[in-house]
């Protein structure tokens, strides 16, 4: 049974609606039948790229494209000065968008893509999001990464904030098509909007970050503004800190909050919350596997990707994935403490960026800061900062930075503060 079947099979009898979009409420039967672009001229195996959001359009052809058997590739329009570089670094043969098929004759081949074809599985190529390094293009089965939603699971009302071309998107929108639930296509993600959405829809799960959150917060929509509905808040992407953490369990006690964990080439991975206000978790699930090397999470899955079609393999010879997180561990629990990257050595004197960012966090009137290294040709490094503080507040900048003075150790204190914005991703991730 193809996709299209096996889902029409378990929407038959539902009459609620599956996907808000734009003010309308349409049901699984409404979105299958819509007039759909003209797909003949695709072939099984095929890399195609699907330029889209969660639309009706959209999702039913990301739908009939799976059932061809191609390697989908789902890009959004807030990436498009980068499609060219996906386009050659997925290995693209045909494009689609808003209803347009345009081949484009790639001629290059790669192993992992000819052994999605001999075995007739579709695929499904995601790019690396981080902020160092070219995008990698990221290869899973996506045949075998379909079987995990096999498996019933509850659903609640769920804005999708997460974009078209994120692991964590496409699993909020199969996830809900396989179980029957109601997923909110956001017109715009402001923080007004939102929350209006929220509440208009009756939205039970908001999906974000944690720079989203704090903009919630520093916006003064917590929690007037915040709606009743709104059962489960998860976080992920980046790390979240302490400090709006707390603010936000304060001041939404009703609310369940829940760090997600995960990264593109491992597929999704099982998350637990010690508790609503802890940053410390248990990562696995069925097929992973965790472990601690010289401070630095790695992880086994059985979902991982296939590889790279544009890097070489980051798995060791026993196929663990270095996370390159740096965790605390209690009790079987993790806690992120920074990447491997923000380890700052000052003559000898090691620390983490973000121990330098939770303390300027506390100072009142800042909304966001940001902690790096700089080389020094006397200690090695040394901490810079910048700061954003709250607008259309006073603020004192020689009052700030004694109280950096009073609360960090001498090699921890940044050598320069820059107070300016601080710039917020499409993703609404720090960047």
């Amino acid at each position: 049974m193809n996709l299209l079947d096996k889902l029409s099979a378990i929407w038959q009898d539902v009459e609620q609606p599956f996907l808000v979009y734009k003010g309308q409420e349409l049901r699984y039967a409404d979105i299958v039948s819509h007039k759909l672009a003209d797909l003949s001229s695709i072939q099984a195996g095929d890399v195609v790229a699907l330029i889209g959001d969660f639309n009706p359009d959209s999702i039913l052809t990301m739908l009939r494209l799976i059932d061809l058997g191609v390697v989908l590739v789902p890009l959004t329009v807030e990436t498009r000065q980068q499609h060219d570089y996906f386009f050659e670094s997925a290995l693209v043969d045909v494009v689609v968008e808003n209803g347009a098929v345009n081949r484009i004759g790639n001629q290059r081949q790669h192993q992992f893509l000819d052994q999605l074809r001999r075995e007739k599985h579709a695929g499904l190529v995601l790019f690396s999001t981080g902020t160092t390094g070219r995008p990698k293009a990221i290869l899973h089965d996506l045949t075998q990464f379909l079987q995990r939603f096999e498996t019933p699971r509850p659903s609640l009302r769920t804005i999708n904030f997460l974009l078209f071309d994120h692991i964590g998107g496409i699993n909020t929108l199969f996830h809900t098509l396989f179980n029957t639930g109601v997923v909110i296509a956001p017109e715009r993600r402001t923080v007004d909007s939102i929350l209006e959405t929220c509440a208009e829809y009756e939205v039970e799960v908001l999906p974000t970050t944690p720079t989203f959150l704090r903009m919630m917060l520093l916006s003064g929509a917590v929690p007037e503004k915040v709606p009743a509905c709104l059962k489960v808040i998860t976080y992920g992407t980046e790390r979240m800190d302490q400090p709006t953490l707390d603010e936000l369990c304060k001041l939404l006690p009703t609310v369940d909050f829940r760090q997600t964990f995960g990264m593109s080439e491992l597929g999704i991975v099982r998350v637990k919350s010690e508790a609503r206000d802890s940053l410390f978790m248990k990562v696995g699930g069925e097929g992973v596997e965790t472990r601690v090397v010289d401070g630095i999470l790695q992880i086994r899955s059985q979902t991982r990707m296939l590889g790279y079609l544009n890097a070489p393999s980051p798995f060791d010879t026993d196929g663990w994935y270095d996370t390159k997180d740096m965790v605390e561990v209690k009790d079987g629990y993790y806690k992120v403490v920074g990447r491997v990257s923000d380890v700052i050595n000052v003559g000898g004197l090691k620390f983490m960026a973000s121990e330098v960012e939770l303390v300027a966090l506390q100072y009142p009137g800042i909304s966001f800061v940001k902690a790096f290294p700089r080389q020094n040709p006397i200690t090695g490094q040394h901490v810079e900062l910048l700061a954003q503080p709250a607008a259309g507040q006073a603020f004192d900048k020689n009052a700030f930075t004694a109280y950096l003075k009073s609360q960090l150790q001498s090699h921890m204190m940044p050598k320069r503060i820059k107070f300016e914005d601080i710039s917020v991703g499409h993703r609404f991730k720090k960047v």
